[in-house]
């Protein structure tokens, strides 16, 4: 049995949002899944501590930092049309952050075998220097770029598998032969991106792999494409850590796109990438949640998820 954390702070209820999607319920959905779980996976419980600026610079200009905590404190209800914002957003947002940060220690230093972390704001829509899609800092790229930083790992794969396409991470690593981004997603469909032509460029061409799907795709889909497109390339790139963008809302019951995944899916998803880190990184995994909007899916997927991080 896996060694899995389980990171989760408070304040991440605090990020008021509502009305909106990306809301307190969420969150609150899957802890009521866990608490009230008969076969509860087996955690270690964590609190994560706040990135401190100059790590979410890592990824974002210092003025964009600057500004959303300007907003924030200003009392300021969304710093774009679709990314609503409170008081307390900023301090949210550092905690998410910093979430992976303290899962990228746990890992790499060998407390823990993989990291979920269970985060509001999602992150892997925002942009260097704007918010984006319900996001406010990128929390998977601080995150990859803090272990190459901090950490020197030489190889950092991330594969996002949120229904929305990645662009904020995505562009964070498109230039960059050291981080190897891999997304599937419904596409045509918001944000635009996402094309399978998108390789990479420069010194990152071919570090970039999309797989755009069409609406409606089945578990039998995304199974096939992570067992026999995905994982070849994982273990042809030998990343010294795997993190997932961990979006739910490919889900059949999801409100806000029409794919048709089953809460099992993830967990499936998640048991082939456990069992290609083992080979690849001596399991080194790290999990951040991006979306997920239909609560009793979301609970139950994330459940999925962290029973195959735990087996």
């Amino acid at each position: 049995m896996k060694q899995t954390g389980f990171i989760y702070h408070p304040l991440y209820q605090k990020h008021e949002t509502e009305p909106h999607p990306e809301n307190p319920g969420r969150l609150q959905a899957i802890l009521d899944r866990l608490e009230n779980s008969e076969d509860r996976p087996t955690l270690t419980e964590l609190e994560p501590r706040k990135a401190l600026p100059e790590e979410i610079a890592l990824v974002h200009d210092s003025d964009y930092i600057s500004y959303v905590d300007e907003k924030c404190r200003e009392g300021q209800s969304s710093l774009d049309m679709d990314t609503n914002i409170s008081i307390n957003s900023y301090e949210a947002a550092l905690l998410a952050s910093g979430a992976g940060l303290t899962a990228v220690d746990k890992v790499i230093d060998g407390e823990l075998d993989n990291v979920f972390c269970a985060v509001r704001p999602p992150g892997h829509h925002a942009e260097r220097e704007r918010s984006m899609g319900f996001c406010l800092f990128n929390n998977v790229a601080i995150a990859a770029r803090y272990a190459q930083e901090q950490k020197e790992l030489d190889r950092v794969a991330i594969f996002d598998w949120d229904v929305h396409h990645g662009n904020g991470t995505q562009n964070s690593f498109y230039s960059n032969s050291s981080v190897f981004y891999s997304s599937a997603h419904q596409f045509p469909f918001y944000p635009g991106t996402g094309d399978k032509g998108e390789t990479g460029t420069g010194d990152g061409l071919g570090a970039t792999l999309n797989f755009p799907l069409r609406a409606y795709s089945e578990d039998s889909d995304y199974l096939e494409l992570v067992e026999n497109k995905l994982i070849p390339e994982l273990f042809k790139f030998k990343p010294d850590l795997i993190i997932i963008s961990a979006g739910f809302d490919a889900h059949a019951e999801d409100p806000l796109a029409t794919m048709q995944l089953s809460s099992g899916c993830f967990g499936k998803m998640t048991e082939l990438l456990r069992k290609a880190s083992e080979e690849i990184c001596n399991g080194r995994l790290i999990s951040m949640l991006e979306g997920g909007y239909n609560h009793q899916a979301l609970a139950d997927s994330v459940h999925s998820h962290l029973a195959a991080l735990s087996a």
